[in-house]
């Protein structure tokens, strides 16, 4: 892992599946090879984006052990290492750097549905536990427990934590965190619904944490650069209000459903949503692939395109 701050776009990668449901590795290398020649800062293998939830035990260190192996020097390779409580993510944790990894994203565990005291101890166990490089996915929607900026801070306190994902609707937070500049990676969802991404950006963030990135990867490292100056601020305005029909369309389903459909329709190696998530069909995938077309993503990227009368048929 570099030891400088981690900026721009850090983008959360699909789990691409054969036809018979298991995981497609050939698939991982070319998405992995895909991202690191359009832009892409680090990625992160099994996220929400990854469907990680859905993946077994045995699948994840699978994921782990070989994905690792397709890691180059210049984009990191980050792992979900959540699970259902403290121990069994200090074991997750321990095996991904034992096996490679650059690093690791830490929500919540789900369900449980625990106090803010209790997980922000959660978290600084967790970091005590290992020398990997950490980061903390605050994730309301998914896992119901919320940080508050104070809690967010004493955290950051930690050497381990790096970066930090946000997925509220609240600036004021990212605005609190931003000012007692912690040493870690300040970044945010890529949903234009929550409304992050421009205050993040415009408050100096240092970049998105996003699953656009999949399909448009140096259109989300244009609108993942840290303001510098009023040229990357430009930019910024630019490609943001350009990319707004597409960074809707993604959100338009449950993550990942949008981006994987698409991404198959698109012919990248994705394979289907595993069960009992299923692909976009008809006008719903028709849409995003008119979006696409629309903003020459397709001519850009040489995307493999059928007609779009057979989509929404």
């Amino acid at each position: 892992m570099p030891t400088k701050m981690l900026t721009g776009s850090f983008v959360a990668l699909i789990t691409p599946f054969n036809k018979d449901g298991s995981v497609d590795f050939g698939a991982f290398r070319t998405l992995l090879k895909f991202q690191e020649q359009h832009g892409t800062s680090a990625v992160l293998i099994m996220g929400s984006t990854g469907e990680t939830s859905m993946l077994a035990a045995e699948e994840k260190r699978e994921i782990i052990v070989e994905t690792a192996k397709m890691k180059t020097p210049r984009m990191p390779i980050f792992f979900g290492c959540t699970g259902n409580n403290t121990e069994a993510t200090i074991a997750n944790v321990r095996f991904a750097k034992a096996n490679g990894a650059d690093g690791a994203i830490l929500a919540a565990p789900a369900y449980i549905c625990a106090p803010e005291s209790d997980i922000e101890r959660f978290f600084l166990e967790v970091a005590d536990a290992t020398d990997l490089p950490l980061g903390i996915y605050n994730n309301p929607p998914r896992v119901k427990s919320d940080l508050h900026w104070e809690h967010l801070l004493r955290i950051f306190q930690h050497p381990n934590y790096v970066v930090h994902k946000e997925s509220t609707a609240r600036v004021g937070q990212v605005a609190q965190v931003l000012a007692a500049k912690p040493k870690v990676s300040v970044m945010c969802c890529d949903s234009p619904n929550l409304g992050l991404v421009v205050p993040t950006m415009s408050l100096g963030g240092h970049g998105t944490a996003n699953m656009t990135g999949n399909i448009a990867p140096a259109e989300l490292a244009t609108i993942s650069t840290p303001w510098t100056s009023y040229a990357e601020a430009e930019n910024f305005k630019t490609m943001y209000l350009k990319l707004l029909p597409l960074l809707h369309f993604t959100y338009s389903a449950i993550n990942p459903v949008a981006v994987k459909s698409l991404m198959k329709a698109l012919g990248l190696p994705a394979g289907d949503l595993r069960k009992p998530l299923t692909n976009l069909e008809g006008e719903a995938l028709a849409k995003g692939i008119r979006i696409v077309q629309e903003l020459a993503l397709d001519k850009r990227y040489a995307y493999k395109l059928g007609p779009i009368s057979a989509v929404a048929a």
